[in-house]
């Protein structure tokens, strides 16, 4: 007796699929992103699902077949303009199984311009253009949301920057998403000297869909030359207080900022689509 009901006729397209943890050397720790590649272009709707599906931070699309190699990155919710954990996944999968061993850079094109990954031993290293915070009054709805008031705030090109005296104020903070969900930003950096590294930060985006980000690598387009010019350094570490957390190596260098990590593979298989 037959079973009725199922269908055998649908053609389907089968994607590859890449899980890594992001700035770190441990499994489990660090930002964990999704990496898709593809030699064929996939909808807007098609890739917004695939994000939601994987309900990570991000998860980055390469299209590999387009020289240099467009790059797009989607939250559970949304398509975001720039992502630093997710440029590092790529990077580690397309170095480690689609190019030669003796590639050591790659050129991705992006809806920021032009991004660049370097291979330096264990590390890869992000060249992104910089992004100089301008000062600004005082945001009511931030220290309400976290509870404490900043000694400075800041804006950069998408996020906001609440800066305060120390470390330990920075682990302590418990926002309330709920109220920053309602700054006009993508996110909500807060940051503070480090007492191992140049400098310490958090990241909250509840409006594009991530409460609280693991590692945030474009965060460091604001960060590196506020505390450059602060510490008066070029070269500087940074340290990601999530629950996961995180260490990022950032160097500014004219307009353009390098944010260097290191990545744990984690999962590789497929996604089955219907066509």
């Amino acid at each position: 007796m037959g079973i009725t009901g199922i269908v055998t006729n649908v053609e389907i397209d089968t994607l590859p699929i890449y899980q890594v943890d992001a700035f770190t050397t441990v499994l489990f720790s660090g930002n964990p992103a999704a990496v898709c590649v593809l030699t064929n272009p996939l909808s807007d709707t098609t890739m917004q699902a695939i994000a939601s599906e994987n309900n990570l931070s991000e998860t980055a699309f390469i299209n590999i077949s387009i020289d240099p190699f467009f790059i797009r990155w989607f939250t559970p919710v949304m398509e975001v303009n720039l992502c630093g954990h997710a440029t590092l996944a790529a990077a580690r999968i397309l170095f480690d199984d689609y190019l030669s061993p003796t590639t050591h850079e790659i050129s991705f094109d992006s809806r920021s311009g032009i991004l660049i990954a370097i291979k330096r031993d264990d590390l890869i290293f992000l060249d992104f253009p910089v992004d100089i915070p301008t000062k600004i009054n005082p945001i009511p709805t931030i220290q309400n949301g976290l509870g404490v008031n900043p000694i400075s705030t800041l804006r950069g090109k998408e996020d906001l920057v609440a800066v305060f005296e120390n470390e330990s104020i920075i682990a302590s903070i418990v926002p309330d998403y709920s109220i920053l969900s309602n700054l006009d930003s993508r996110g909500l950096i807060i940051t503070a000297p480090g007492t191992t590294s140049d400098f310490v930060s958090r990241f909250f985006a509840p409006q594009t869909g991530i409460n609280e980000d693991a590692v945030t690598g474009s965060a460091h387009t604001v960060l590196t030359p506020y505390w450059s010019n602060i510490l008066d350094k070029q070269t500087l570490t940074g340290r990601q207080l999530s629950d996961r957390g995180g260490t990022l190596y950032c160097e500014l260098v004219g307009g353009r900022v390098l944010i260097g990590g290191a990545t744990r593979r984690y999962m590789k298989g497929s996604i089955t689509i219907p066509r």
